[in-house]
């Protein structure tokens, strides 16, 4: 029986050889060429590096290639590799892209999409390409410049605002390509992202229109007193004394009012954007109840809390955030719960959306405030729940409107300004949950809330 040749391979160690000799030349090349010594040995060197590098992925020795059994494996069609490489370039845009095709003006059913990019298929969400056009966008104003582009030749601009929760603006362009000699017209849509631009327009504009009307009124009380005090109170003593509470009150109201604003400006100009992070909403609400339970204290209200255990109400989001939606549902109910009621502050989780949207007062007028666009499996919920007067069910659809109060009701010594509802709304929109309340005169009201449970909203957006 022949014995297998166990003597060392001269050609084995040549493919090492020649890759440190590789190593060496470039290194070389490379302190010569950026000493600027001399130059054209450095280009020499490293030209001949990569020759080196050339053969020694090149090399095959005999005995190693007699040994190789595996067929090569087939070369890619030229014509795959260009396609392969336009689609990686068009998937690296951020912008959404479309190409659109047709053969007659005015033809709708006969607008195709023949590309789409990553951009593109994450907000469109076509089944497949080619696909008709009008079944992913509908838009007459984006359409017309499409036409326009197409069998125009001209290039088409227009406004686009997408139809999603998490609303985004966009600026379309149109713009043709050369026409095909069977007569098919093909156009580029682009789709440029606007939102920040848009929003942070909106959001001064806003802004200096709320802050010019809401804090006319106390500034108007504040001159009035300061005029009254410097006038015929300025030797009385007891005046003063209740004339500068009163100003203090109206002072900090004006203070609150400017954080409120800040607050729901910056998130606001935030809301299309998913947040980072993992929070436990169950401890959570946990630091909200210790913080609220002195100011419910001396209002005489209980805050009574049912919470899920450690771990069982991790959800993706911002944690601030999310503490100041609990906050601030609770700070409002126990604001109207009356002396000697209880606020119960509820998280549980995981569960399906019908279980968490579940009635909790019967014959209660009910009504969602937020819905997401994707509804995934499970939530982790958070309820509060009080013993006030409760509400009309007219007054429900309004309840998240900036500046919005139920006329006839008073929230205590400490007024809020009438944006912590809508900040509460903006911030379930960012985190894609749920906004529900239910309300019966004379019964409480129940805020509910719904966050995606065990998902990153950074994943549940795509």
């Amino acid at each position: 029986m022949p014995q297998p040749d166990s003597r060392p391979d001269p050609a084995a160690g040549a493919p090492l050889a020649l890759w440190a000799a590789a190593a060496l030349m470039a290194l070389s090349g490379a302190w010569a060429w950026l000493s600027r010594g001399a130059p054209d040995l450095g280009l020499a060197l490293l030209a001949g590096a990569g020759a080196a590098a050339w053969a020694a992925r090149r090399f095959r020795p005999a005995r190693a290639h007699a040994r190789e059994v595996s067929p090569a494996p087939r070369a890619q069609d030229p014509e795959d590799r260009a396609e392969a490489r336009l689609a990686a370039v068009l998937d690296a845009s951020p912008d959404p892209l479309l190409v659109v095709s047709a053969r007659e003006p005015d033809d709708l059913t006969g607008l195709r999409i023949e590309r789409a990019n990553a951009a593109a298929r994450t907000l469109f969400r076509p089944a497949a390409t080619p696909v008709l056009l009008v079944s992913v966008l509908r838009d007459p104003e984006v359409l017309s410049a499409l036409d326009e582009a197409l069998f125009g030749g001209v290039e088409g601009r227009c406004a686009f605002t997408s139809g999603a929760a998490q609303e985004r603006v966009f600026q379309a362009l149109a713009r043709p390509l050369e026409p095909e000699a069977d007569g098919l017209r093909r156009a580029v849509l682009l789709f440029r992202d606007e939102t920040d631009l848009r929003r942070a327009e909106r959001t001064r504009a806003d802004f200096l229109a709320n802050a010019s009307h809401e804090l006319r009124t106390p500034l108007a009380s504040l001159s009035g007193f300061i005029e009254t005090l410097r006038g015929h109170a300025r030797d009385d003593r007891e005046a003063q004394d209740r004339f500068l509470g009163i100003m203090q009150n109206q002072a900090e109201r004006m203070g609150r009012l400017i954080d409120d604003l800040l607050s729901l400006s910056r998130i606001e100009l935030n809301e299309h954007v998913a947040p980072q992070g993992r929070v436990d909403l169950a401890l959570a609400a946990a630091d909200v109840a210790d913080a609220l339970s002195p100011q419910a204290a001396r209002r005489g209200v209980r805050i009574e809390t049912d919470l899920a255990g450690a771990g069982q109400t991790v959800v993706g989001g911002d944690r601030d955030q999310l503490v100041q939606v609990i906050q601030n549902l609770t700070d409002n109910a126990v604001k109207y719960a009356p002396e000697g009621g209880a606020v119960r502050l509820t998280v549980r989780g995981p569960v399906d959306r019908d279980a968490a949207l579940a009635p909790v007062l019967a014959e209660a007028a009910r009504l969602t405030l937020v819905n997401p666009d994707a509804c995934p499996g499970s939530y982790a919920v958070v309820q509060v729940r009080d013993e006030g007067p409760g509400l009309e069910r007219e007054h429900l659809p309004r309840l998240a409107e900036r500046f919005y109060r139920v006329e006839g009701q008073k929230s205590g010594e400490r007024p809020g300004t009438g944006l912590g509802l809508s900040i509460v709304k903006h911030i379930v929109n960012r985190h894609r949950g749920v906004l529900s309340v239910e309300s019966a005169p004379g019964r409480g009201t129940v805020f509910t809330v719904l966050v995606p449970a065990g998902l990153p909203v950074t994943e549940l957006s795509q």
